[in-house]
């Protein structure tokens, strides 16, 4: 019910070979804005395009599958501490980030745990539920097969055919420990450069950003992203974010574009779905092969986008109420207008979902509708949203 999502400018790639082979690369454009309670007014002509493939920054360093590292001696006498840190970083982290090829792209994952499950993007994975993943010390190309995806987050698992011993399983951290200038990398194979890293800082929390639907893209509401100024490549999407403690913080998964500037990059403006969503969600479809707890809040509804008098968006008119449910518990009635969750203004159904997406089940928030041309206001403690 809750699920109708602004447009966010994605890449991801037709086929076109690759220098070092077969592989697929290349951006598929669509246009869309950020949105959400968090994104401040400078950045609401951008867009935000989806990492499955794209033109990569000059911050950016690709490795060669196999390659040795520089030995000690070849370093400064004299050491880097900054330095050193992200070599350690790098070294622990990259052997978990792999590629991962369809018919008709490529994007990237991470190496869940020791069975072979790998968590990645919905949109890497799209309509595809066989595929070709590449490991970041190798160049054989392994077989796998979607496990199961939930497009509602963006994220999706799939599992190697026959896991080669030695698998690197990632270790996540805890998103609610990530805070603002926190260092971090961003791993993954933009353009099909398989083991490329890029670094920045952590520049915001608590992001809300929507996503389109179609093409490929799932049209996921996302809360809480974790914004980044590491470059975030067409090719990144479902690879790294870390820190210098070598956790994963999340899955980098959008990048922004300016649709003023031709939809050239905005520099340094990239988003990655934390590592709590990232876990929860999955842990579910690794065990059960579907989402049972979303961990979205919800209000128990069914509601369209409401226009006034001159055809202008102006709330989220209630369609259904859920017997049972928050918003029936409170009072609210089919044929309110919802204008506001919290202080988040709402004037469409695209706005409702945002504001509930940057909230969490259990929330206790005031709701504030008009009914029969009078305003009135109602107290609602938040459900969780049921998964199809």
């Amino acid at each position: 019910m809750e699920s109708e999502a602004a447009q966010v400018n994605r890449k991801k790639e037709p086929t076109r070979p690759l220098p070092a082979g077969p592989r697929p690369t290349g951006p598929r454009v669509y246009g869309g804005r950020l949105l959400g309670p968090g994104a401040v007014a400078a950045l609401t002509a951008l867009a935000v395009t989806g990492c499955s493939s794209g033109s990569s920054s000059s911050s950016s360093t690709a490795t060669t599958p196999g390659a040795s590292s520089p030995s000690p001696s070849a370093r400064p006498a004299s050491g880097n501490q900054l330095q050193d840190a992200y070599q350690k970083v790098i070294a622990d982290v990259l052997p978990s980030v792999v590629q991962i090829t369809t018919a008709t792209g490529l994007g990237s994952g991470i190496v869940y745990d020791g069975k072979g499950d790998i968590v990645t993007n919905a949109h890497v994975v799209g309509t595809a539920t066989t595929f070709s993943v590449t490991l970041a010390n190798s160049t054989k190309a392994l077989d796998a097969t979607l496990v199961a995806g939930y497009p509602e987050s963006d994220l999706a698992v799939i599992r190697l055919t026959s896991p080669p011993s030695g698998l690197r399983p990632a270790v996540f951290g805890d998103s609610a420990k990530v805070e603002l200038g926190q260092i971090t990398l961003a791993m993954g194979s933009p353009l099909g450069l398989s083991g490329s890293v890029t670094q920045g800082i952590v520049s915001a929390i608590g992001r809300t950003v929507s996503e389109p639907q179609g093409g490929g893209s799932p049209g996921a509401t996302i809360g809480n992203m974790v914004q980044t100024s590491a470059a975030i490549n067409p090719g990144n999407s479902g690879g790294a974010l870390v820190n210098l403690n070598s956790q994963v913080i999340g899955i980098n998964t959008l990048a922004a574009t300016e649709p003023e500037a031709g939809g050239a990059a905005a520099p340094g403006i990239g988003f990655a779905i934390p590592a709590s969503t990232v876990t929860g969600i999955a842990d579910q479809l690794i065990k059960d092969g579907k989402v049972t707890n979303s961990g979205r809040a919800a209000l128990g509804i069914t509601a369209r986008t409401y226009f006034d008098q001159d055809f202008r968006p102006a709330g989220a008119v209630v369609v259904a109420v859920s017997a049972g449910g928050p918003a029936a518990a409170a009072g609210i009635q089919p044929g309110d207008v919802i204008t506001k969750i919290g202080d988040a203004t709402v004037d469409s159904l695209n706005s409702l979902t945002s504001a509930l997406a940057s909230l969490t089940p259990g929330t206790r928030t005031t709701v504030t509708y008009t009914r029969d041309g009078r305003s009135g206001t109602a107290e609602v403690t938040l459900g969780t949203l049921e998964t199809p």
